[in-house]
């Protein structure tokens, strides 16, 4: 019995999850109501209440999914980039900074992640999803210095610092007036940085 009533929970949220995500992209958090919310998902206020708290806590479980889809998608994206070589885990790491920045032109992540998360939730490098991404960028930058690839650089401060410029890339990109015409230059700007890191041949 509980595990049917665990299972209706879960269903229910991902039913909210998925009815925010459509309202926040199509109109932004604050123009977005709780019927919004809630119609589309066949669900009661108090289902959202009792799952998430308030709005406020919706967009977090909406921002914490697509910021982890982003960074599936930038390791895939780097994952291909890169060969069995020790060089290749180079241009694995520029390449899911880049496709990480380049994310910040697609609509959905631009409002929710970009937008609307830092203006509602607060600093995003304290958002549970980035210390995820954290941990993924701590695990190549040791796995780098390790093996020589990158300079004999403190690895924590390396992480945060590819990470944190990765993300506030993403962040200027979304809040320009001309997204498509900053991207190539913040994508450009953040792979000169990290090649300052990168051991000489």
């Amino acid at each position: 019995m509980a595990g049917k009533r665990l299972e209706k929970m879960e269903e229910n949220r991902a039913k909210l999850i998925a009815a925010a995500r459509k309202a926040f992209a199509e109109k932004g958090f604050a123009n977005a109501s709780m019927d919004d919310l809630t119609a589309d998902a066949g669900l009661t206020r108090g289902a959202l209440y009792h799952n998430f708290g308030d709005k406020r806590g919706l967009l977090a479980a909406v921002v914490e999914q697509l910021d982890g889809e982003m960074a599936a998608r930038a390791r895939e994206i780097g994952a291909k980039s890169a060969g069995n070589g020790e060089g290749d885990i180079w241009l694995a790491l520029l390449a899911e900074g880049a496709a990480y920045i380049e994310m910040a032109l697609d609509p959905e992540i631009q409002r929710i992640v970009l937008l609307d998360g830092p203006a509602v939730l607060g600093d995003p490098s304290q958002w549970p999803s980035q210390n995820s991404c954290l941990a993924e960028t701590r695990k190549g930058v040791r796995a780098m210095v390790e093996s020589g690839v990158m300079k004999p650089v403190d690895i924590e401060a390396a992480s945060r610092l590819l990470n944190g410029a990765a993300l506030n890339a993403a962040l200027w990109v979304a809040a320009s007036d001309n997204p498509t015409e900053v991207l190539p230059k913040a994508i450009e700007a953040f792979s000169l940085m990290a090649c300052g890191l990168k051991a000489e041949p």
